[in-house]
Formats: structure tokens, C-alpha cells, sequence
């Protein structure tokens, strides 16, 4: 296989491992993904539910033939006249059941998600269909088990009584768990459309059961049903004692069986619904830890697990604003800065410490602006003001403020540095180097001191901002004029090379004394080494 091709083939099974790994947006792969097509989602919703109805409703019947058969066995249904009901009348009834049923949740559906199928914004009314229609599908299996109960605890009425009780029992305890295990697949299998109704906003009523609600439905019908056939069938062999001790014991440990069984069916249906909710937003959660901000969940269920998950989005929102917000402080006032701002309270005022000043600023700046559009000023300066934040921030400098066309840079706060000098030196050169490869239309002056100053906050506790202090920082800018005067490029003040180590110092030599503007002392000069 050419190699070419064993990339590709190795990219696109890391990208299916990947998407296998990832939880699925409705909780279950059985419902496809957001960005699935109306058509093939209406497809794949019918499909669902029509193959597990269909399925239910069958095993619901064979449920309902043992309880009569074997768990309450006499009268025998196969004996006499009721022989003809049993193969003939129920059998017809189940295929016209299953039919007709079909035909009326088919009807139902497309009736109460239209506006989904037609692919419009949900109205008010909609939204509220959309939440009903678990319970109006579920009516559909209760009428028919309903009707089929009736119908034929009469007809095998009129042959025995004896066949009242068992029938009523048998049939409408599958009834009942059935109509149960519907209306939690359909809350399942409508997931995607019940997301597109929830992307309006909250509905102004539920339109189903909450946790709570599921949990309890779940037991009632699952295990207090079935507990109360078992007393049911007990109380029948008291009064009528047309059952044996045998009889019974095998009637009770059925219905017992099916207590257990059904019961955790019902219990697993609808616990799984209220766990996949939380194991989406719990996988969510994850990649923001793991620093995503994009995380977004589905919101695909109408009661408080939806508005856990549409409280988990709001977070999200907020922590991507937050983290908006702390960048463009960062880009102001510098990520130094800010990282300090949210770890203490803000004071006015400051602090002496150990600090280099670097002021660069362009030469000649007022021929360059007069001499080009304002668009080209504008792009000049960001290219020039490129190479400074880039070389300050590798050297570990702060960006203290732009002022104009020049730059003011500190090194040794607000985080201290072991060697602010050598930094601060290392990124004058540096800068120097760039600006006259990369932005050689313009000349700047470099002007580096250090020494004892004052950082912190500077204003009033409604505007204020973080500065440096003191007089190295006049120094550097002195020393930044006269490099532009001069011509010199860079100047150091002799002290700060002197603090600086061994392997900086190298780079540079130290010049003439000279008494800078505005100063009484004089400044010993250092300029890059030639």
C-alpha cells in the first residue's frame, strides 16, 4: 500500500475512534446526530418507534397468555366453547389492534410534530404538542388493551364467569406495563425533535412526568401492579377455591418473576432516561476542564434535566465571556498584570522593587506620519509595535503602556526576575536586530536603565492604572532621546549593565559620561558591542 494511502487510512481510523469515544448528543447513537437531515430523522423516529411498539405490544401479549394460561390456569380457556375464542376472536383482535394502532401513533405523530416534519420554528402551541405527545401515544396502546380487555373478559364471560377475574387481570396488567414501557421509549425516541422545541426556550408548562414522577410511575407499574395481581390471585383462591395449593404456589411465583422482571425493566427504562441527560452534561463538563470552552450540550429533555443542561450552556456562556473579558484585560494592562489583579484584591498605590525600564520610540515620527496615508501609519506602527511585544514578552517584560509611537517596558514587575537587567538588555538588542530587518522604513531609539522603583496601581479606585515609578524609568527615557539623537540605536545606563550576568555583558561596552536632560549626575553610557 503506497504511503500516501496508509496515511490516509490510519487519519480516518483515528478520526472513527475519535467519534466513538465521543457521547452522543441525544445520549444514544439510535437517534443520529443534531446535524441530520428533517427527512432522515422523521424516518429514523418512525422506524424506532414502530419496531418497538410493535415488538411491546407482542411481548405484551404473550405476557398476558402465560398470566391466563399458566400463572391463573383454570377455567382452561382451551376447554369447551371458549376454544373458539382463544384461537379465533383474540388472535383477530391482536392483528387488528396491531393495525389499527399503527395507523393511529403513524396519524398522531405526524399530526403533533408538523411543524417539525416541515422544518419551521416551533409556535407556542407546538412546543406544548411536542411535550404531549408521549402521553397521546401512550393513550393509543391503554384504549386498545383497553378494548381488547373488554371485549373479551365478555365474551369469555358469557361462556364461564369464572373467566372474569383472570381475564381482567391478565390482560389489563399487560396492558398497563406496556402503555408504561411506551411512554418512556417515546420520551426516548423523540429526544431530537423535543430539542428542536426546547431551542425556543422553556415551555410555560411540563408536559410530562419530572424525575420524581418517572421513578414513581416506574415502581407503581413495574412493582405495585404485579404485587397486587399476586394478592389478586390469592384472594381468588380463597373465595371461588377453584384453584390448588399447586396452582397457586406456581400462580404466585410467575407473577412474582414477572414482578421482578418487569419492574427493573421499567425501573432500568427510566432510570436510563434521567442518567443520560446528566452523562452528557458530565462529558461536557469534562472537555471544559480539559480547557473548551466550546462545550455545548443538546437541550433535549423538558423537565429539570433540562434545565440542568440549559443551565450547563448559560455556564459556559459566562465562563467564554469571562475568559473574553480576561484576555482583552490581559492585552491592556498585560497578562502579568492581570494574572496579579485576580489573585489579590485591588489597592491603589504601590510597592519598591527591583525593576529595568526599556522606553523604544520612533525617530523622526512626525516625518512618517506626514509623508504616508493613515492607513499605511496605522499598518507601520502595528508592525513595529509587533516586533517590541513580541521580543519584551520572550525576554519575560511587561508592555507598561504605548504612548503614541513609542513603548514604555518593565522587567522585574509586577513579576520579580532573578536578572531584570540582563532581560531587559538581551531585549533591547533584540528588538534593535528585528526592526531593522523586518520594518526598515523607520529608525527607533532604545533607551535601557535599572534600579530601585515604585510599582502598582496609580489613580482613583473608579480608573486606574498599573505603572512603574521612579528614577530609572526617567532615565530610560532620557537615554531613549539621546540614542535618537545621536543616532546611537541602543543606550544602557553603566549600572544596568553592570547588574546584569556575565553572558549579557559580553554583548555590550561601555562609553563616555554624559549628564542627561534634566538630571544633575552623570550617566556612564553602554552601547552594543560593535
Amino acid at each position: 500500500m503506497p504511503a500516501p494511502r496508509t496515511h490516509r487510512v490510519l487519519e480516518w481510523l483515528t478520526q472513527q475512534s475519535t467519534q466513538a469515544q465521543a457521547t452522543p448528543e441525544y445520549g444514544s447513537w439510535l437517534l443520529g446526530r443534531v446535524s441530520e437531515s428533517q427527512r432522515r430523522r422523521r424516518i429514523r423516529i418512525q422506524l424506532i418507534l414502530t419496531v418497538f411498539v410493535v415488538v411491546a405490544n407482542l411481548i405484551g401479549v404473550a405476557v398476558a397468555m402465560s398470566v391466563i394460561t399458566v400463572a391463573i390456569p383454570v377455567p382452561n380457556i382451551f376447554a369447551g366453547r371458549a376454544h373458539l375464542i382463544t384461537t379465533v376472536v383474540a388472535p383477530a383482535y391482536v392483528v387488528v389492534a396491531v393495525i389499527v394502532g399503527w395507523v393511529w401513533a403513524t396519524r398522531r405523530i405526524l399530526d403533533a410534530l408538523r411543524w417539525s416534519i416541515e422544518d419551521r420554528p416551533p409556535t407556542a402551541r407546538d412546543q406544548r404538542n411536542t411535550f404531549r405527545a408521549p402521553w397521546q401515544l401512550t393513550v393509543i396502546p391503554l384504549v386498545l388493551w383497553g378494548v381488547g380487555a373488554a371485549l373479551l373478559t365478555t365474551l369469555y364471560g358469557m361462556v364461564d364467569t369464572g373467566y372474569i377475574p383472570k381475564m381482567l387481570f391478565g390482560i389489563t396488567f399487560s396492558g398497563i406495563v406496556v402503555s408504561a414501557s411506551c411512554y418512556f421509549f417515546t420520551e426516548f425516541a423523540l429526544r431530537p425533535v423535543a430539542a428542536q422545541a426546547l431551542e425556543t426556550g422553556t415551555p410555560e408548562h411540563r408536559g410530562g412526568p419530572g424525575v420524581l414522577g418517572r421513578t414513581i410511575m416506574a415502581w407503581v407499574l413495574g412493582s405495585c401492579v404485579p404485587v397486587i395481581g399476586i394478592a389478586l390471585a390469592a384472594g381468588f383462591t380463597l373465595t371461588l377455591r377453584n384453584m390448588t395449593v399447586t396452582q397457586l404456589s406456581v400462580a404466585v411465583l410467575l407473577l412474582a418473576g414477572a414482578a421482578a422482571i418487569f419492574g427493573f425493566i421499567l425501573i432500568l427504562i427510566a432510570s436510563w432516561l434521567i442518567a443520560t441527560p446528566v452523562q452528557v452534561v458530565r462529558a461536557a463538563m469534562q472537555r471544559v476542564e480539559d480547557g473548551d470552552l466550546d462545550a455545548h450540550v443538546v437541550v433535549f429533555d423538558g423537565t429539570e434535566l433540562g434545565e440542568l443542561q440549559r443551565g450547563f450552556n448559560r455556564m459556559v456562556e459566562g465562563l467564554r465571556e469571562r475568559d473574553r473579558v480576561r484576555d482583552l484585560f490581559g492585552r491592556h494592562v498585560g497578562r502579568d498584570v492581570a494574572l496579579a489583579a485576580e489573585k489579590r484584591n485591588i489597592n491603589l498605590g504601590g510597592e519598591e522593587c527591583s525593576a529595568a525600564v526599556l522606553f523604544v520610540d520612533i525617530v523622526g515620527s512626525t516625518q512618517v506620519v506626514g509623508s504616508r496615508p493613515p492607513v499605511e501609519v496605522v499598518d507601520l506602527l502595528n508592525e513595529f509595535f509587533g516586533v517590541v511585544v513580541d521580543e519584551v514578552e520572550r525576554c519575560g517584560g511587561l508592555i507598561n503602556k504605548f504612548e503614541g509611537d513609542g513603548a514604555l517596558a518593565v522587567f522585574g514587575a509586577p513579576v520579580a526576575q532573578e536578572h531584570p537587567e540582563t532581560n531587559a538588555l538581551a531585549a533591547a538588542r533584540a528588538i534593535a536586530d528585528r526592526l531593522r530587518r523586518d520594518v526598515p522604513d523607520i529608525s527607533v531609539g532604545i533607551g535601557v536603565a535599572a534600579g530601585i522603583v515604585v510599582a502598582g496601581n496609580i489613580g482613583s479606585h473608579h480608573r486606574f492604572e498599573y505603572t512603574v515609578i521612579g528614577d530609572p524609568v526617567h532615565e530610560a527615557s532620557r537615554l531613549c532621546e539621546m540614542a535618537k539623537k545621536t543616532g546611537a540605536g541602543v543606550l544602557a545606563s553603566a549600572p544596568a549593565l553592570e547588574a546584569a550576568d556575565a553572558d549579557e555583558q559580553r554583548f555590550w561596552t561601555l562609553g563616555d559620561e554624559v549628564v542627561l536632560r534634566g538630571r544633575s549626575s552623570p550617566t556612564r553610557l553602554a552601547v552594543p558591542a560593535e
